[in-house]
Order: C-alpha cells, then structure tokens, then sequence
C-alpha cells in the first residue's frame, strides 16, 4: 500500500493550487509529475493503485484551493447569497445580485450530472499518465481554439453582450461590481452552456478552468470576466464534490496521511490564493494564448516520452 509524505503531500498541494486555476489542469499535472519524476514518488502518488490513497488526498486539496476561492470572492459570495435569498423571498430575478445567484446555480447543474455519473468511470479508464498527457496537449488546442475563433475580434471586455437587456439594478464604481453587472447579460441558456463545459474537466488533462474561460470568450465575454466567471463556477462544484470524497480520508487505512494531507493543504490554500490573485490582474490585459502554447507542448513531449 502507498502512503504519503509531508514533502510529497506539499509538493502537490502547491501544485495543485496553481494549476487548478492557471488553465492547464490540476488533475492532469497531478497525473503527469509523478509519472515524470518516477521511482517512490510515482509509486507513492498513484491513484490507480491498489489501497491509494492519493485521490481522496487531491481531493482535500482541491478543498483547500476552493476555500481559498472563497476568501479571495468572500464579498461577491455575500452579494450572491444576498440575492439568491431575497430572490427567493420575492419569487424574482430582477436585480443583478438575483441575476447572478441563478445564473450560477443554473451553470452548475450540467457538470453535477456529469460528473455524478461519468466521473469514476472516465477516472479509472482515462487516469493514467499517457492518456493525461493527450488530453493536456488537446487542452492546449481547445485554449487556442478559443483565442482564434472569439467574438468581436479581440475579446477584450465589452459593454454589451449579445443584444441581452441587463439587470434592473445599475453597475456601482467597484471592478468586482462592475464585472457582475456585465456577466448577468449572459442568458441562463449561455450561463448553463459555459458551465457545461466543465464537463470536458472530467478528463484528466483537460482544465475545468481552461474550458470554462474558453467557453466564455466564444459567448464575447472579455477574458477578466469570462476568468471571474470560471472562477465563481469552480468553487461551488469543488465543494460538493469535496463533501463526498473528503471522508474517505477518515477510514482507518488513511490515518497516515492526514497529517501529510494538513499540511499539503495549507500549501494548496496559499498556491490558491496567490495564483487567483495574480490571475484576475493577468487576465485583465492578456490571453489564453500563452497556456495554450505551455499545454501542447507539456502535453506532446509528455506523450512521447511516457510511450518510449
């Protein structure tokens, strides 16, 4: 049986929380390193292995990576849950705040299905290192699919967005604001189609943030926005899924590694954190086009070398 060590569990955890948001999939690196670096570490971190318990650890991980997302959204979750609330309370969707709690709610349930009934079965045929590293290089060509084929040109951020009225309530001078206000233009059939694209995040080398960006672009959305978008979507998903893998850690053959599992997720929480940060200040001026190039090539080279 596998086991896991503090300097593994870190290793990954900061992994895990830069290439979670970053659009070059966590799973898939999480997949890909161990196999690259080889010996115990790849032993150690093999989820397909009999008595691993390196899944149910990533997923704690992951944990960690979306309570980071809610510090860092810890105002906008509040405006969220306001609206969703007074919605609610009021049977409407009229004002920004309302907009938005729906739209992301609506957005979700694609990938819940999905994952629900595919996750496993797609995990345990697809989640071995050549396979991710196919996917890592496709993710790279989704990625730059999406810089080539976007609407309007550039991308870049858009007063409008497809002709759709706004919400009833006016954007206030916060960015953060001002973002919600131009993601509720979004239809709930759009809002629901870039959630569906998570579902592409169910095989391992595909980047659940990389596809959500995409999708958001190809419907006009600037990449700040279609990133802030991405972001909100993951955090409600990783949590649910959370609360159904984190206990597996609890069983007695998993005792050993929860001290590990602490710590890498302190590592996660701050790699997090860290990468959301710069990333919504990246996003503001740049593209897609850089992770694209990163995951093609990561993702080729991988493959060659794993199928030598």
């Amino acid at each position: 049986m596998s086991t896991l060590t503090y300097p593994e569990a870190i290793g990954v955890g900061l992994l895990q929380g830069v290439t979670e948001l970053f659009p070059v999939s966590s799973l898939g690196h999480s997949i890909l390193v161990p196999a690259l670096l080889g010996g115990k570490v790849q032993h150690d971190l093999d989820m397909t292995a009999e008595g691993s318990s390196y899944l149910a650890a990533l997923v704690a991980l992951h944990l960690a990576t979306a309570l980071a997302l809610v510090v860092y959204f810890r105002k906008d979750w509040v405006r969220v849950i306001d609206g969703l609330i007074g919605s609610i309370r009021h049977r409407r969707v009229e004002t920004r705040n309302e907009k938005l709690a729906w739209l992301l709610i609506l957005s979700t349930i694609p990938v819940g299905v999905a994952g629900l009934a595919l996750e496993k079965a797609l995990r345990n045929a697809l989640g071995k290192p050549v396979p991710a590293a196919v996917f890592l290089a496709l993710n790279g060509l989704v990625l730059l699919g999406a810089e080539r084929l976007k609407r309007g040109g550039t991308g870049r951020r858009r007063a409008g967005n497809g002709g759709h009225a706004a919400p009833a309530d006016a954007p206030g001078p916060d960015p953060a604001i001002a973002s919600d206000q131009r993601l509720t233009r979004l239809s709930f059939g759009q809002g629901a189609w870039i959630g569906a694209a998570q579902i592409l995040a169910l095989f391992p080398g595909i980047s659940r943030s990389g596809v959500t960006m995409s999708a958001g672009v190809l419907r006009g959305l600037h990449h700040e926005d279609a990133a802030r978008f991405s972001f909100l979507l993951a955090t409600p998903v990783i949590l649910a899924a959370s609360a159904l893998k984190v206990p597996e850690l609890f069983k007695p053959e998993n005792s050993g590694v929860l001290g590990p599992v602490l710590a890498g997720s302190v590592a996660a929480f701050v790699a997090g954190y860290v990468s959301v940060r710069f990333l919504t200040k990246y996003f503001e001026t740049r593209s897609l086009t850089p992770f694209a190039v990163y995951c093609f090539l990561a993702g080729t080279a991988s493959a060659v070398y794993l199928s030598l």
